[in-house]
């Protein structure tokens, strides 16, 4: 029989047969020799399965490259005699069959379940022997420790006095994990080689690959394994596409709740890392890194950097906002504006209803803008512009260590496989322009000759799907905008609402203002979810080729619209609101008999405060106790529902303990990093981008944040099934996207002090109009006088209550006086007060830009210490290859020698007793070689 159309499953255990030793493992083979690396899972159903026949035990099938067990023969007392299955299960369970041969052609073994039931899910087990790791590891060129170790020395003897002084101090908030950083000893890396294997401390085979890399190197075989029968899809992503299989993962070590005093890294981590009992520790990175892989090392490396550097800028921030409460009495226009002497009578705020109004009314509002509004915030504007850069900074200089330590240090980019999408646009594209042979011809390829198939998709292929998400894009955008204006219009129409009853006129402002911040952030969680489905859609419909490439478009679409949906509304309020009501006498409006909303007396800036805190705090205690814990536990609690009632999964086996490949297979898939770095980048923009209308923004995040690291630590160790571990070295996408945001801050902070703060009027006024020097007499300065005598017809308030009769009413802004040649055009002083903002905007950027600049030339990407040490490291490993093959040739040489010496003693001896030595010879030569592995 041609052995590529032999039976996957060769080889069986029966079920009735007292097995020969009890299971000690829950992650390994039911032989308790061979470890699980991987596992896939699938669904089957029968129909017409006589359930009299066969065990409904734990049946087990071992597929296995020479493992004995029992073959299957017909009408076999095991037998399980099999109904008629359906065309589509039928066709699935063939390509199972095959893609599990061509698994077993790759040097795997597994051992599977028998479908001993009507339904049910079944567990394919994958075990990687040494001869496959071995190989694998050298075609990925795994960087491995070698016997060679050297201290890593720390700068110079007062570093070396600092950084013990700091480790003792610190020594409480370590978390008590083996070799946390503490370790100056690091064994000199260099790529597997089955030819070099005598450079590597080999102690035991089984250990030598931790279960990271064993898992890494499976799941390559798996992406890269083709299937002929499911028209040559590439690998195990494809099959999971069609619905083959229901998922593939790998183990997580051992269960993180097990009772008794049994160590794993799972539960390791979930103890001193994914609880909130240990909040003020710091996080166990080299663990993290070592059970996750880098790429999400190096998130969570990120996460605690930028919590870190939250902490002086919070404590910032604080001083900024107690410095706004200590000065409040001593602010002048604040005082003026409270002051009921000054009778500043206002002109109505709307048509008819509202009547005129004393601006000593809003003497709250102006205090509170104080809080915000004060010099303080200018200097901590630049600070914060300066902060975002040095954390750019100092997360380049970390990574750079973490590569060194971790041996990131020049690991090329791994070859990525097509995605199954790409795969199947590519056929239908082969079948429209050649019909089905061309198809037939590129099922019998080889996966070899995928080279060519670089660029099967040109630009006129995907320009529909480009022209989709530029629309799309275009129209969410416009959708977002549309449901700002619809809040605007709210405000306006309940503003003016409440001003016809009097117990409501006398809240309206604090009323309307916090309603529709409420509604804002309603729409922009919801609109949140909405858009990362887009966004995926949108990228899906483009058809990127690689799952990088899918990631990086997925991420810039995400971000783009996450971005417009959460900061809209902020823009607003911070840049529009206010600038297009006109004058009365000559008010814009929104419809008839409805205006353009005007900023508060004290300014828009109070209320930018408020929205960007209520948006930012709202989203972060919603989505994080909402989205991200109660959603996972309804999804965990609905699927626990679903398997206890499906049919046909109750059984004998049922109540015994299960195994970690079921308990694994109940927690949510892992599907990325990207909603958790979306969820930070969002709050860095909070942060960074309106710092200046609210300092204590780096406090909520502070506090945000730390709740967030054992959030995610929590969710990672206990909720999620295990992630295959990547390899990379940086954060990618998300770096320049942080950076972009940095530069863009200075702008917006600069614009915010600029247009939204009264920071530059106080000074022109200050230095060009006051008289004294001093802020008296500001208040009086920005408002201008309106005759009401010239209020147009049915404008005029309606049963004015007002105490006296008003002749001439105030509004701000800076304008001619009726009296003046050209009245109501705007004044010099408008014009002073305009080229003095746009003076500003440019002397901050520049200066702010300038200090960056200077900032990220004068911190070096690169620590010195790294680059001197891994300059050492090169020369070290260059004399030890050199020392290690001097000894194996000098090894070699023995034999030689002696076998020179033996001949000429040969000559001079018996031939007889030449025999015996020349059979010791070998023996010695084997006895050298392995006191030299073992050094």
């Amino acid at each position: 029989m041609d052995p590529e159309h032999l039976p996957v499953i060769n080889n069986y255990l029966d079920a009735n047969e007292p097995q020969s030793e009890a299971r000690l493992s829950r992650m390994h083979f039911h032989d308790n020799q061979r470890k699980v690396d991987y596992v896939l899972a699938y669904h089957y159903r029968k129909r017409g399965a006589h359930h009299g026949h066969g065990s409904p035990g734990h049946s087990l099938a071992v597929i296995s490259n020479g493992e004995t067990g029992k073959e299957r023969h017909a009408g076999g007392p095991g037998d399980i005699e099999l109904g008629p299955l359906d065309a589509l299960e039928e066709e699935r369970r063939e390509q199972r069959d095959e893609f599990e041969h061509n698994l077993m052609a790759a040097g795997l073994e597994l051992e599977k379940d028998l479908e001993s039931k009507s339904q049910g899910s079944v567990f394919v087990r994958i075990h990687a022997p040494w001869q496959v790791l071995a190989r694998e590891a050298e075609f990925l060129k795994i960087k491995v420790p070698t016997k060679k170790m050297y201290e890593i020395k720390a700068g110079g003897s007062i570093a070396k006095k600092f950084s013990a002084v700091l480790q003792t101090l610190s020594s409480p908030l370590q978390p008590r994990v083996p070799d946390h950083s503490n370790n100056r000893m690091k064994n000199l890396s260099y790529p597997f080689s089955r030819e070099k294997m005598y450079l590597y401390n080999i102690q035991e085979k089984d250990t030598f690959f931790d279960n990271a890399t064993r898992s890494r190197i499976v799941h390559e075989i798996l992406k890269r394994t083709a299937c002929s029968r499911a028209n040559n899809t590439m690998g195990i992503n494809s099959l999971i596409a069609n619905n083959i299989y229901e998922a593939a993962y790998p183990l997580h070590d051992g269960e993180y709740d097990s009772p008794g005093d049994d160590m794993n890294d799972r539960k390791l981590l979930y103890q001193e890392w994914a609880r909130y009992g240990v909040f003020y520790k710091f996080q166990p990175i080299d663990l993290i890194r070592k059970y996750f892989g880098e790429k999400i090392g190096l998130y969570f490396a990120w996460l605690g950097l930028y919590t870190s550097f939250l902490i002086p800028s919070s404590v910032i921030g604080v001083i900024v906002f107690l410095y706004g409460c200590a000065t409040i009495e001593e602010d002048i226009p604040s005082k003026e504006m409270c002051d009921h002497q000054n009778a500043f009578t206002m002109c109505p705020l709307c048509d008819k209803s509202c009547d005129y109004w004393n601006l000593s009314s809003a003497c709250g509002t102006a205090r509170a803008s104080h809080l915000f509004d004060n010099p303080a915030t200018v200097f901590f504007s630049i600070f914060m512009a300066l902060w975002a850069t040095m954390f750019l900074e100092n997360w380049k200089r970390l990574q750079m260590r973490l590569g060194y330590f971790w041996d990131l240090t020049g690991i090329e980019e791994e070859e990525e496989h097509s995605r199954p999408e790409y795969e199947t646009k590519v056929r239908e594209k082969l079948l429209k322009e050649s019909g089905k042979s061309e198809v037939q011809k590129l099922d019998g390829n080889s996966p070899e000759d995928d080279e060519d198939d670089e660029d099967k998709l040109t630009w006129k292929d995907r320009f529909p799907g480009y022209l989709m998400n530029f629309a799309s894009i275009l129209f969410m955008i416009a959708l977002t905008f549309s449901i700002v204006f619809g809040v605007i219009v709210y405000r306006i129409t309940t503003a003016a609402a409440l001003s016809l009853s009097k117990t409501t006129r006398s809240n309206v402002r604090a009323t309307v203002t916090a309603t529709a911040v409420i509604i804002n952030l309603v729409v922009i969680l919801i609109l949140d979810e909405i858009y990362g489905a887009v966004a995926k859609w949108l990228t899906k419909i483009e058809v990127p080729k690689t799952e990088q490439t899918f990631e990086e478009r997925l991420i810039l679409k995400a971000f783009l619209l996450k971005f417009v949906n959460a900061y809209s509304p902020i823009f607003y309020v911070a840049f529009f609101k206010g600038r297009f009501v006109g004058r009365p006498g000559s008010y814009v409006y929104v419809f008839d008999g409805y205006r353009m909303e005007e900023c508060a007396p004290g300014g828009c800036l109070m209320e930018l405060c408020i929205q960007l805190s209520i948006i930012m705090l709202g989203k972060q205690l919603i989505q994080n106790n909402i989205f991200e814990i109660g959603v996972p536990k309804l999804k965990k609690l609905f699927r626990k529902l679903k398997d206890e009632n499906e049919p046909g999964e109750s059984g004998p086996d049922h109540s015994k303990r299960p195994e970690q490949w079921d308990l694994d297979y109940s927690l949510e898939p892992y599907t990325g990093l990207t909603p958790e770095y979306m969820e930070m980048i969002i709050q860095f923009g909070f942060v960074t981008l309106f710092v200046a209308s609210f300092p204590l923004a780096p406090v909520f995040a502070l506090l945000n944040n730390v709740i967030e690291v054992r959030l995610d630590a929590k969710k990672f160790v206990t909720e999620l099934r295990r992630p295959d571990a990547v390899r990379t070295k940086d954060i990618g996408i998300w770096f320049d996207i942080l950076s972009g945001i940095g530069k863009f801050s200075v702008i917006i902070n600069a614009f915010v002090i600029a247009v939204t703060s009264d920071f530059i009027p106080r000074l022109v006024y200050q230095y060009s109009y006051s008289h004294n020097g001093t802020l008296h007499g500001f208040v009086n300065h920005t408002l201008s006088f309106f005759n009401v005598s010239q209020l147009k017809e049915g404008t005029q308030p309606e049963n004015s209550q007002f105490d006296q009769e008003v002749q001439f009413c105030r509004f701000k802004d800076y304008r001619e006086p009726p009296w003046a040649p050209n009245p109501y055009e705007f004044s010099k002083q408008y014009w002073s007060v305009l080229s003095a903002r746009l003076a500003f905007v440019i002397i901050f950027q520049n200066l702010v830009m300038f200090l960056s600049v200077l900032v990220d030339w004068m911190i070096p990407d690169i620590p010195t210490d790294i680059s001197d040490q891994i300059k050492k490291e090169k020369s070290l490993l260059v004399d030890f290859f050199l020392k290690e093959e001097h000894e194996k040739v000098k090894l070699a040489d023995e034999p030689t020698q002696r076998s020179q010496g033996g001949g000429d003693r040969s000559r001079r001896s018996r031939a007889a007793s030449s025999a015996p030595s020349g059979r010791s010879q070998p023996g010695s030569i084997a006895s050298s070689g392995s006191q030299h592995t073992n050094v």
